[in-house]
Parts: C-alpha cells; sequence; structure tokens
C-alpha cells in the first residue's frame, strides 16, 4: 500500500469514543453533531421519495431543482451565486475531498490553519502535498486568535491551495470581513487557490452581519477568483446522517468537478437530495430554532466551565464546541480517556486537531437536553476534586 496511506493516524477522537461506547454511564458530548434527530418534515420527503420508487442515478453534479434551491439559499446570504457553480456531494467531507482532488497535484504546497478538524490535513497528505500549518494561538481567557501577519507571509507564490475552517472546530474562532479581504488580497498576488470550509457558518451567535451568518469569502470575491467554498446540510439542519453537502466555485470549475464526482460517489442519493430541497424549504423555521437552542447550550456551558479554577475556555463567536483547557493536566488523549473511565465524560482530546492543541479538550454542546451540559459539568468537577 501506498506509504502516505499507511503513515495515517487513526481518529483519536474515535479512539476515545470506542473506550465509550455501549456505556450507559458516559455522557458523550465527543462528537460534532447534535444528539437531536432531523426534522419530521425532512425525514418525510425522504421517505415519500423512497416510496415513490426514486431509486436510481441523479445528475453527477446533483438534481437541477436542488442546485437551483442551493443556489437561491446561497444567494440570500451573500449575494447573487448562480446555479452553475454549485456541486452537490455526499457530506461536507466528500465535498472537501473532491475539491483537493481537483486543485492538488503531489508535492504542492498547502497552508492548513490549525487546530483544525483532521481531515483538513489528512487529505492533503493523502493527496501527497507538502503541508505546511499556520497555528492559532489562545489568549489568556482560552480564546483563540490568528496571527494575521504570519499566515500572509506564509502564503507565497509556490503556495498551490490555502485551507481555513471558520467558524473553527475546535476553537470556534471566526474570521472577520477585513481579515477575509487581507487573505483573498494575498492571494490574487500569488495566484493561490482558497478551499474556504464554512459548513458552521449559520451557527454564529455575534450577529453582526446583515445575513446572521458568520463572515464568508462569498461576501467579497468575485465568481471567477480562485476559491472554493464547503458546505454541508450537517449542523445548521441537523442531517449528519444523511451526508448531503455542496461546493460553490468557479463556473468554469464546475463541469470538472461533475467528472470527479463520477468517479467519486456518482451522485448523491436522490431521497436524500429530496429531504435537502425540503430543508431548504424550511429553513427560516430550522434553521434560527437550531441556533437560538445552540446558543443557550453555549451560554449555559462556558459559565459552569469558567466557575471552576483552573479550567480556562472562553464563549466562542461561532460552532457548537467548548474548547478548554485544564490547568496540571498535558496528555489530551489520555486525559480524555481517564474522564471517561474515572467520570463518565466523554470529551474529544485536543491533540486530535493539532500538536498546539495537545493540552485541549473539545466539548460539543449541541444537547438537546441543556440539563445533561450541567450533569457533564458536576461530573468533571467531582473528577478534579478527588484528582486535581
Amino acid at each position: 500500500m501506498r506509504q502516505a496511506i499507511l503513515s495515517l493516524e487513526e481518529s483519536k477522537i474515535r479512539e476515545v469514543a470506542n473506550a465509550g461506547m455501549g456505556r450507559s454511564d458516559v455522557l458523550p458530548f465527543w462528537f460534532g453533531e447534535s444528539d437531536e434527530v432531523t426534522p419530521e418534515s425532512v425525514r418525510a420527503a425522504g421517505i415519500a421519495s423512497l416510496q415513490a420508487g426514486e431509486t436510481f442515478y441523479a445528475h453527477n453534479l446533483g438534481l437541477p431543482e436542488l442546485r437551483a434551491a442551493v443556489a437561491s439559499y446561497t444567494s440570500r446570504l451573500h449575494g447573487d451565486v448562480l446555479a452553475e457553480r454549485i456541486g452537490i456531494t455526499s457530506g461536507g467531507v466528500n465535498a472537501l475531498i473532491v475539491a483537493m482532488q481537483a486543485l492538488i497535484d503531489a508535492g504542492d504546497r498547502v497552508v492548513v490553519v490549525t487546530p483544525v478538524w483532521p481531515n483538513l490535513t489528512a487529505q492533503p497528505r493523502i493527496l501527497g502535498a507538502d503541508l505546511h500549518c499556520e497555528a492559532l494561538e489562545p489568549d489568556a481567557d482560552g480564546a483563540w486568535q490568528l496571527d494575521l501577519p504570519r499566515l500572509l507571509a506564509a502564503i507565497t507564490r509556490g503556495t498551490k491551495l490555502l485551507v481555513l475552517n471558520s467558524p473553527n472546530n475546535p476553537t470556534g474562532w471566526t474570521l472577520s470581513k477585513a481579515e477575509q479581504e487581507s487573505i483573498l488580497t494575498r492571494c490574487r498576488e500569488t495566484g493561490t487557490w482558497i478551499l474556504s470550509d464554512e459548513v458552521y457558518e449559520r451557527l454564529y451567535y455575534r450577529g453582526d452581519t446583515a445575513s446572521g451568518a458568520a463572515p464568508s469569502f462569498l461576501d467579497i470575491a468575485e465568481p471567477e477568483d480562485r476559491l472554493v467554498v464547503v458546505q454541508s446540510f450537517s449542523k445548521a439542519f441537523l442531517m449528519t446522517g444523511w451526508r448531503l453537502g455542496y461546493l460553490v466555485m468557479p463556473p468554469d470549475m464546475t463541469p470538472q468537478v461533475g467528472k470527479l464526482l463520477e468517479f467519486n460517489t456518482s451522485c448523491a442519493p436522490v431521497f436524500v437530495q429530496r429531504g435537502g430541497l425540503a430543508a431548504l424549504a424550511q429553513t427560516e423555521s430550522i434553521t434560527p430554532r437550531v441556533v437560538t437552542h445552540l446558543r443557550r447550550c453555549r451560554d449555559t456551558l462556558v459559565p459552569l466551565l469558567q466557575a471552576h479554577s483552573g479550567v480556562h475556555t472562553s464563549a466562542a463567536p461561532g460552532g457548537m464546541y467548548a474548547f478548554l483547557r485544564i490547568d496540571g493536566h498535558g496528555d489530551s488523549l489520555q486525559l480524555a480517556k481517564r474522564l471517561v473511565v474515572e467520570a463518565g465524560l466523554g470529551l474529544a482530546p485536543g491533540i486530535a486537531f493539532a500538536p498546539e492543541s495537545e493540552r485541549w479538550l473539545r466539548w460539543c454542546f449541541a444537547s438537546k437536553d441543556v440539563a445533561r451540559l450541567g450533569q457533564g459539568v458536576e461530573r468533571l468537577a467531582n473528577w478534579l476534586a478527588r484528582h486535581g
């Protein structure tokens, strides 16, 4: 087998989860998904599609009506986006790997801002890229920030691709419009492509944009810019298991991505796409409710954590995570495993996301029952009282 595959590390999040799965005494907050099921109306659309016999192949780029609906939805948030720039994929992760396959040759220099969901650094490695990571930095309160001048200096004329995730998993860090403008200007100068993972854009709590969504490169870029935006139905529509995502890309790139989709997944299942259409038809009833609830979850969990001496975290502006550090505990993987066994608490280890987040833990606060968050903090507090 290829050495790039043999050298891939297994998910450390899964490693912790495997230690606790099936145990009724563990409160699981390790995975990046809500424990609330997909809205009934969306599920009904998928069921109706299956009952109607829609079990055949679709267009590689997705149902025309779904591409049009995605374009309309994106245009409401970020200005005019035509359907010819949309490609439907089997989840956000499929969108990411297809975009990278389209853009990266072996040996190409790829810059990734970390800490970040591990797929965003693993995928360039799988493709043989020369990976260069630029780290965010935490302040004393646990909020992570970008050293913009350092990132701009790292984007050279030899940099083929810049990969960004904002709002960020796991830190919640979110790019400002001014930062995006500086990055886009620099990438235009160097000819560098931007791959922007914006799957958490609707899970944004500042309310300082007209759309209510986090700042997007689509707000400032031209259609022909070297920009690919990855989106997913998973977070804002509670559709993680459906595996439905999409790409927004330059129009000339779309037919080439259609070819790649044929050789990856052929197409997203029709009944899944029907669910996506139903979700988009109800976005103003589904997504605001989800965001309001997640804000309540965040604003419940973070102060409870901050009340404990030696626990450092901050209220993130976006996403569905609290990223925390506990004084005196440096090995996040072993700490996460101990918390499963000794406290009945399932968190993701920071080392899963980057070396610089080794001392940190990620807590997904997307809980249907907000009281479970308080129960989790109580378990952590009891464990800290025993172990320091």
